[in-house]
């Protein structure tokens, strides 16, 4: 879910609570009404969701069924606006249908933590941000990811997640990026329907967003998305494909901006033709915040569900819909998918059978240790020149701490992403709950947990405000460790990959102060390093989360070995992107809605079939470029040798064998792409497969890596399906993209 600057600021005090007198209602859910349930032959939990969605429908009233396509508005943030009953102070909610036995629906912002929890005095774990989960390349972690917010949702009161951020990095300097799961289809793809799998299985309808290509926020409510039909099947609609296959959501979330001309909310493209027919998703579509902007042509293109109906009060699925069914501008038929949609997803869910209330405490510990977890796996290695981590505890005896409030916490990124602090931002914990687009440091201090590493050493901390300072602190010391920060946000792009507020200059005179200095990157995607030849270390720690602090030191002094690599290219600068310059990006459009200063700007187009399906390292191989780091890749204490591959007759499975040629235990992640018959018209490869293999020092394991056959087929736009075209194709391995000295070939006739 998205909101403006001024909507993201819901309910500052648990004092409106009180004042407005409302209570969480249990809204009279199934489990209140066991005796009744002969009589209603939908809570019948043998039945299929789709047979129980149809016995409710045919007791509805017309007044029902629009009740359930629309949000109940923005309460409190209008003044005057009436405060639904039963509504649990979250991102959006449907009342449920209450003779009936169907509970409402309690959605919250949930991309990497539930957010909002402080303004009911509650408490929510801040997860590693989804970019550095997907830095994994672990599908187990995902669902972990997802089975933390959807119990925390549950215990908060929430029925559904409005997370599940899978739009590809196509422009890496979006605000969005640390949402989402990185620049490939199958990789974004198969991490985020895990994580929607995790959170389904907490008895939490999931999401997947923001459908599609809302690959930047600058203008994001006007701009215009051009791009081919093969070339959206085969990048962020393959992304969504893979995403709905393995995780099966509940709901689909439609964006704010246009595609092809017209509105991804109203597009029957997008909504019937590719996602309902080509994808053959069962469950509903609703909007992002706001992103609903007619009646009859949205409700005719597929979507389901407008959220959370407009400010004035005059939804467009409310009296409007009813009015439109009424003069037969909508079909009743169409209302009745509608609702169909979206109750065989409560059902398919379990939020009937397994209500959400009564609300309990959030276990933190359980929270934290998965966090840190999530954490060990996400943070990625990039240079490690003269082995100079792992530091030795017993032979260190002066580290130098500069930057980026590392003596007090980790950053975390804006927006409706925003998880709240325990005890406020530790920066300034007097300055009360977080607002829109404030920078907010969680209290995992990397000082803190670098001393209990180095219990002998002198571990001293330097703001980094002041250079020269800094530089003497670095001198004396026998290791710098400089810790960078870059914040983003919804809402905002940043207009170049470069670190902000001078910190390019201030690890540049550290390393030239000491050339033992480590660099700890905490980012919400890639960021150029003009100084990355002069550091021996870097590491990519992301927004590493409630316990980033101690998953950050577990690795820097090798308790815990590095086996993340990257899920987006890092380039070393804007020239070498697509679209060197953001897009519409301007002194006046930088926002995510229109505003007063912004109601003359025009609607633009960005134009996504510049690269077309070559998103990331696609690009940087067919345009010859060679980037900072490549995608997919990370270094490990202990080093891996690849041998023996083979891919058997039909190409589905490849088979390779991984060596760890170290001294140390390790996990390898083992990457197989494919380059397609010439008949493709591609000269770059794809990536089709991916296994992680731990390995004891010495071990080595055969690895059988299933290759996905839509990452080998190519769109056919005449037979609107895809295809495999007949012809030879390579598959190559290795640790990277950018290394895949293996290659083996089979034929499709």
């Amino acid at each position: 879910m998205s909101v403006t600057k001024v909507l993201g600021t819901l309910l500052t005090s648990s004092i409106l609570v009180a004042a407005a007198g409302v209570a969480f209602d249990a809204e009279a859910t199934p489990a209140t009404v066991p005796a009744a349930a002969a009589a209603r032959p939908w809570m019948n939990a043998s039945l299929s969701p789709d047979v129980r969605a149809d016995l409710v429908i045919k007791q509805l009233t017309l007044a029902e069924k629009v009740q359930l396509v629309h949000g109940t508005g923005w309460a409190t943030l209008i003044p005057g606006n009436p405060i639904p009953k039963g509504w649990n102070y979250g991102a959006g909610y449907v009342p449920g249908i209450e003779r009936l036995g169907i509970p409402g629906i309690h959605m919250d912002d949930s991309a990497v933590g539930v957010r909002g929890a402080a303004n009911m005095s509650r408490y929510a774990t801040l997860l590693p941000s989804t970019v550095g989960a997907a830095a994994s390349w672990n599908p187990k972690a995902a669902f972990l990811y997802g089975a933390v917010i959807g119990r925390e949702l549950r215990d908060q009161g929430f029925n559904m997640s409005i997370g599940g951020g899978v739009d590809l990095a196509r422009e890496p300097r979006d605000g969005r990026t640390f949402e989402y799961a990185g620049e490939d289809p199958l990789l974004a793809g198969t991490m985020t329907g895990n994580l929607i799998k995790g959170v389904q299985s907490q008895h939490v309808m999931g999401d997947i967003k923001h459908y599609a290509f809302n690959d930047q926020e600058t203008g994001r409510s006007y701009f215009n998305a051009v791009i081919g039909d093969r070339a959206a099947q085969e990048s962020d609609l393959l992304a969504f494909r893979i995403g709905i296959d393995i995780g099966h959501p509940a709901g689909v979330m439609c964006a704010y901006n246009r595609v092809n001309g017209i509105y991804a909310c109203e597009n029957p493209w997008l909504l019937t033709q590719v996602l309902r027919k080509d994808i053959g998703f069962k469950g509903f579509v609703v909007s992002d915040w706001g992103g609903t902007h007619s009646t009859v042509a949205s409700a005719l293109a597929g979507l389901d569900m407008e959220m959370p109906g407009s400010l004035d009060g005059k939804s467009h699925f409310g009296a409007a819909l009813e009015q439109a069914v009424q003069s037969g501008k909508v079909p009743m038929a169409t209302l009745d998918e509608m609702d169909h949609r979206i109750l065989r997803s409560m059902f398919m869910a379990g939020v009937v059978e397994h209500p959400v209330t009564p609300r309990r405490v959030v276990n933190p510990f359980e929270g934290r240790d998965d966090a840190e977890h999530i954490a060990e796996e996400s943070i990625v290695l990039l240079r490690n020149k003269h082995h100079l981590l792992p530091l030795d505890a017993e032979s260190v005896h002066s580290i130098a701490i500069i930057g980026a409030h590392a003596d007090v916490g980790v950053l975390s990124g804006g927006g409706s992403a925003q998880v709240d602090a325990p005890g406020g931002n530790v920066i300034d914990p007097h300055a009360g709950g977080a607002k829109w687009g404030e920078t907010v440091y969680f209290p995992s201090s990397p000082l803190k947990y670098i001393r209990q590493h180095a219990p002998h050493a002198t571990v001293a901390f330097n703001s980094g405000a002041d250079i020269a300072a800094a530089v003497a602190l670095a001198r004396s010391s026998q290791v710098a460790v400089v810790f960078a920060q870059q914040h983003m946000l919804e809402g905002m792009d940043r207009p170049t990959l470069a670190l902000p507020d001078n910190q390019d200059a201030l690890i540049e005179a550290v390393a030239a102060a000491n050339p033992r200095t480590v660099v700890v990157l905490e980012t919400g995607g890639p960021v150029t390093m003009p100084w990355v030849d002069r550091v021996q270390a870097v590491v990519e720690a992301w927004y590493p989360g409630i316990g980033g602090a101690q998953a950050l030191a577990n690795l820097l002094f090798g308790n815990v070995n590095f086996s993340a690599k990257l899920p987006v290219t890092f380039p070393r600068g804007e020239g070498q992107l697509p679209h060197p310059v953001v897009t519409g990006l301007t002194a006046d459009v930088f926002h995510t809605e229109l505003t007063d200063a912004q109601a003359k700007v025009e609607p633009f187009d960005v134009d996504y079939n510049k690269a077309g399906a070559a998103v990331g390292y696609k690009w940087f191989e067919r345009q010859h470029l060679s980037p900072l780091f490549p995608f997919g890749f990370g270094l490990s204490y202990t080093t891996y040798a690849y041998s023996n591959l083979k891919v058997d007759a039909d190409g589905k499975t490849a088979t390779l064998t991984v060596t760890n040629t170290g001294r140390r235990a390790g996990t390898e992640i083992a990457e197989a792409y494919a380059l397609l018959p010439k008949a493709s018209g591609e000269t770059y490869k794809r990536l089709v497969g991916f296994k992680r293999v731990s390995l004891a020092p010495g071990e080595a394991q055969t690895v059988a890596i299933p290759l996905n056959e839509l990452c080998e087929s190519i769109y056919g736009t005449q037979k609107h399906a895809f295809v495999r075209l007949p012809g030879t194709y390579t598959i190559l391995a290795g640790p990277s993209s950018a290394n895949t000295l293996l290659k083996v070939t089979f034929s499709v006739r």
